[in-house]
C-alpha cells in the first residue's frame, strides 16, 4: 500500500516504480482523470512561495523527482523515497510498462519540438499512437481551442511540457476540458528526448548530480535556481522539520 509523505506542505506519494506504473494504468482501468507531476526542489520552493500553486498540487498525485526530496524525507521521516521518480526516465518507462495501448497527445516546448518528441517516444511499431503534437507557444486565450483539439484527437494521456509551475497550473485549470484520462507536467522531457538539450552523462545521473552538469552548461539561466534556490530550500527543510517535530504527525497510508 503507498503512503503520503507532506514536504513543505505538498503531498508526495512514496512508491517503488512498479507501484507508479500500477497507479497510472489504475486510472484508465478505472476511468478517472488524473493529474500527475513530478517534484523536485525547485518545485517545492515554488510551492512555498506560491499559495495557488500549492493548492494545484493538492489535486495531483505527485512523485519525487531527485536527490534535494531525498534530502528533505531523510531529515524529515528519517529515510528517503524508495525510488527516483523523476519525469524524464519514468515516462518513457511507464510507456514501455503499461498495460494499455494509448493515444498520446505532446503539448509543449517550442515549435517543432513536441513532434520530435513524439517520434521518439512513439516510433514506428510502437503500440501506441501519436494523437497530435501541438507547441506551448500560444495566448492565454487559447486554452480553449487547444482542449479542443485534445478531445478531438481523443487522447488518453496528454504530456504537458511548459516547466513550473506553468504547465501544472495548466493541467489544474483545462484538464476537464481535455476529456483525457491522464494529463502529466514533463518538464524538459520533450527537449531531451528530442535531442533539443543533451542529457548529462550516465555517471552524473548515477550519481545524482545532474543538476550540476545543467548548471555548468547554463549557468547564467539556471545559477539562481540551483545555487540561491538550494540554499532556500534546505533552510526550509530545516524548518520544516522544526515543526514537524513541535506537531509530529507519522505519514499516512491512502
Amino acid at each position: 500500500m503507498s503512503q503520503r509523505r507532506t514536504l513543505l506542505g505538498v503531498d508526495f506519494t512514496v512508491c517503488e516504480r512498479n507501484e507508479a506504473v500500477a497507479r497510472i494504468d489504475r486510472a484508465f482501468d478505472d476511468r478517472e482523470q488524473l493529474k500527475i507531476a513530478f517534484a523536485n526542489a525547485h518545485t517545492l520552493n515554488l510551492a512555498s512561495e506560491r499559495q495557488d500553486f500549492r493548492r494545484a498540487l493538492s489535486r495531483f498525485l505527485v512523485f519525487n523527482d531527485g536527490l534535494g526530496v531525498d534530502i528533505a524525507s531523510r531529515v524529515k521521516f528519517g529515510s528517503p523515497f524508495p525510488a527516483n521518480l523523476n519525469g524524464t526516465d519514468f515516462v518513457p518507462h511507464y510507456l514501455g510498462a503499461t498495460r494499455h495501448s494509448l493515444r498520446i497527445f505532446f503539448l509543449g516546448s517550442a515549435p517543432g519540438v513536441a513532434e520530435a518528441a513524439a517520434r521518439a517516444l512513439v516510433p514506428p511499431g510502437s503500440r501506441h499512437d501519436i494523437a497530435g503534437c501541438r507547441h506551448g507557444y500560444f495566448e492565454a486565450g487559447s486554452a480553449d481551442g487547444v482542449c479542443a483539439s485534445i478531445r478531438a484527437s481523443r487522447a488518453d494521456l496528454v504530456l504537458v511540457a511548459m516547466g513550473n509551475p506553468l504547465q501544472e497550473l495548466w493541467i489544474d485549470r483545462h484538464a476537464e476540458g481535455t476529456s483525457a484520462p491522464v494529463l502529466i507536467g514533463v518538464g524538459a522531457l520533450f527537449d531531451f528526448v528530442s535531442g533539443r538539450v543533451p542529457r548529462a552523462p550516465g555517471w552524473a545521473r548515477a550519481g545524482r548530480v545532474e543538476w550540476l552538469y545543467r548548471l555548468a552548461r547554463e549557468p547564467r539561466r539556471l545559477g539562481r535556481r540551483y545555487i540561491v534556490g538550494n540554499w532556500k530550500f534546505l533552510h526550509r527543510v530545516a524548518r520544516d522539520r522544526v515543526s514537524a517535530s513541535a506537531a509530529p504527525s507519522a505519514p499516512t497510508g491512502v
